[in-house]
């Protein structure tokens, strides 16, 4: 039974790649929740399966190679992997927005800006084209395109990496979904227009009251955006909190290390940053025991068997590898 507290419920979610030696499990048994009006962060190094949930969710993933082997992804009750195509349509795009990463990859090189926009609206809310594109002007102004009437014109490959971001984010929220996933949105932008493209996605969910999955690998844009944050390592869970109680209080080993590696200002200038040792194990070596503890080259029990997931405290959930946690 779903929480009516909970938008979307993500239950023993695994997703694998098919290869050359068979399938490979990028997406490991992962669960979480989404409460409504909230912003849960997924963090991660790079590799360590953040994409690939975020597209998991809405069924995004590369054909015929990705495939979702079990579990269940909750959205108002209804399961989206079970979803026929049509009523996934209707989600997808409708009551569920997406930001992809790269923008140049996820708008149409050939239409206009106003176009895809319009198109959302045609397809979702049954506009017809007058109306769809006296609306894509009116997304454009709402994410501070400037000129609005004559950039709504204009195709991707004359916007600057930020605009066209702001582009995808009027795309996602034209339909004022319910759930935004966010799947590193600021991907190599400034610093400053990082800033600006975080606090609008900020602004936006507010007036809509959506609740969002914020997909990054930066512990900073977590802090100043989310509610609760899901830690990822190497295809699963192996943290989850409130964002206040996980910077308070971490208690794996790969949580600590990440939240150590930020750049502080009491550091002295150009001191070198702390770092983790090792690597992320490409995905056809993956131990079926602690993948953190395969990281840091130990061996034993604790490479053979997976840990379990401990709530440590209320809402506060770790991978229990005697190694690596903190119990």
């Amino acid at each position: 039974m779903m929480s009516a507290h909970n938008l979307l419920e993500v239950h023993h979610l695994t997703t694998a790649f098919d290869s050359e030696v068979g399938l490979l499990r990028a997406v490991d048994d992962v669960s979480f929740t989404v409460p409504r009006g909230q912003c849960v962060g997924i963090v991660g190094e790079s590799g360590c399966g953040k994409s690939v949930t975020a597209m998991s969710l809405v069924r995004l993933l590369p054909r015929p190679s990705g495939q979702i082997l079990s579990g269940r992804v909750l959205f108002e009750g209804e399961d989206i992997l079970q979803m026929k195509s049509r009523r996934l349509q209707e989600i997808r795009g409708g009551r569920i927005g997406v930001i992809f990463q790269e923008p140049m990859r996820a708008l149409n090189p050939v239409h206009r800006i106003g176009d895809q926009i319009a198109e959302t609206l045609m397809l979702h809310r049954g506009m017809n084209r007058d109306a769809a594109w006296l609306e894509a002007i009116n997304m454009l102004h709402h994410v501070r395109i400037p000129d609005p009437e004559a950039r709504v014109n204009e195709f991707p490959h004359s916007l600057s990496g930020g605009m066209r971001q702001r582009v995808l984010i009027a795309i996602a929220l034209a339909c004022r979904p319910e759930l935004l996933i966010a799947d590193e949105p600021t991907t190599a932008l400034d610093v400053t227009v990082q800033q600006q493209i975080l606090t609008l996605i900020r602004e936006m969910r507010e007036e809509m009251g959506s609740s969002a999955v914020l997909i990054t690998h930066d512990l900073g844009v977590i802090a100043q955006n989310c509610d609760r944050v899901v830690v990822m390592y190497a295809g699963r869970v192996v943290e989850s909190a409130g964002v206040r109680e996980l910077f308070a209080n971490p208690r794996h080993a790969y949580t600590k290390a990440l939240l150590a590696s930020m750049p502080r200002l009491e550091y002295p200038r150009k001191s070198h940053l702390p770092t983790i040792p090792g690597h992320v194990a490409p995905i056809r070596h993956f131990v079926p025991g602690c993948r953190f503890c395969q990281r840091l080259e130990r061996t034993g029990a604790t490479l053979l068997h997976r840990p379990p997931l401990v709530e440590v405290a209320p809402d506060h959930v770790v991978e229990a590898c005697p190694l690596c946690a903190q119990i």
